[in-house]
């Protein structure tokens, strides 16, 4: 039937994304400066827009461009952002400009993550900082690597972490934001496996829209007699055409104190890497 469109036609995935930004059709169509009769027809499937105006809702909606993707295709139309590997030649700039900040973050941790905090690459301070806290069977244990996982996970960093609690109570809720963001489904599969995990607060379980946002969080590390404290930051790619470009980012560690500044550098003076 015209007014029951399937779970992925364009309707469909329209009024998904608008309940999801918690629009009305009116506030919608009003952004949009459309009717709200045109989009009423639009979402029960009654109307079929052009491929301008499904960019435009999507604009207006704010769908990161995985979902625009689909709303094209949906709309049958052909998709507007390519999706390459990191090792395609056409990357190649850019991967020599990902080595670069890398390695200009030495002594200290650098981390490139893909949409699924999984780690694509790190630099030597990485594998330094990881070699005080994991050894090679305790890390292997915990599969390819992953910044949410190696946080939260019993047998991964989580021991280690002075201010636990606090740390992986802010993460948790960057992954709600995500899944906010983008209804990706591999993220809630990352969310509900976290959120499985032995001794996790059940209020993690939901968005806490007035959790107070602090300039930054440092995070405490502790093992034997080492001790170090880190804030980070998250660097994305400005306007990029591409969907693994757009869904990179480059995690930052830098000390918080100057013992954990010696400490790294320290370590990187003795050239102390992994085995």
């Amino acid at each position: 039937m015209l007014d029951q469109p399937s779970p992925r036609s364009l309707g469909a995935l329209l009024k998904q994304w608008r309940e999801r930004r918690r629009m009305s059709q009116l506030a919608l169509a009003i952004d949009a400066e459309i009717s709200s009769r045109h989009l009423s027809f639009m979402e029960t499937g009654r109307s079929h827009p052009s491929r301008e105006m499904v960019l435009l809702l999507a604009e207006v909606l704010e769908v990161p461009p995985r979902a625009r993707n689909d709303l094209l295709a949906a709309a049958g139309y052909a998709p507007m952002y390519r999706e390459s590997n990191l090792d395609a030649p056409e990357m190649a700039q850019f991967r020599r400009a990902l080595d670069f900040m890398l390695r200009q973050q030495e002594p200290y941790p650098a981390i490139v993550l893909d949409r699924y905090w999984n780690v694509l690459l790190g630099n030597e301070g990485t594998i330094r900082f990881l070699d005080i806290f994991l050894d090679p069977a305790a890390a292997a244990a915990l599969g390819p690597a992953n910044a949410m996982r190696l946080i939260c996970h019993p047998g991964g960093l989580r021991p280690y972490i002075v201010n636990w609690e606090v740390t992986a109570a802010a993460l948790i809720q960057w992954l709600h934001r995500d899944l906010l963001r983008s209804a990706d489904a591999g993220t809630q599969l990352l969310l509900d496996e976290l959120l499985a995990y032995p001794d996790v607060p059940g209020n993690w379980r939901t968005l806490d829209l007035d959790a107070p946002a602090a300039p930054f969080l440092t995070v405490e590390m502790q093992k034997d007699d080492t001790r170090l404290k880190f804030f980070t930051t998250l660097t994305t790619l400005g306007t990029p055409y591409d969907i693994t470009l757009h869904e990179l980012r480059i995690e930052n560690f830098f000390p918080a104190d100057e013992a954990t500044d010696a400490t790294l550098r320290s370590l990187n003076a003795a050239g102390v890497t992994s085995s």
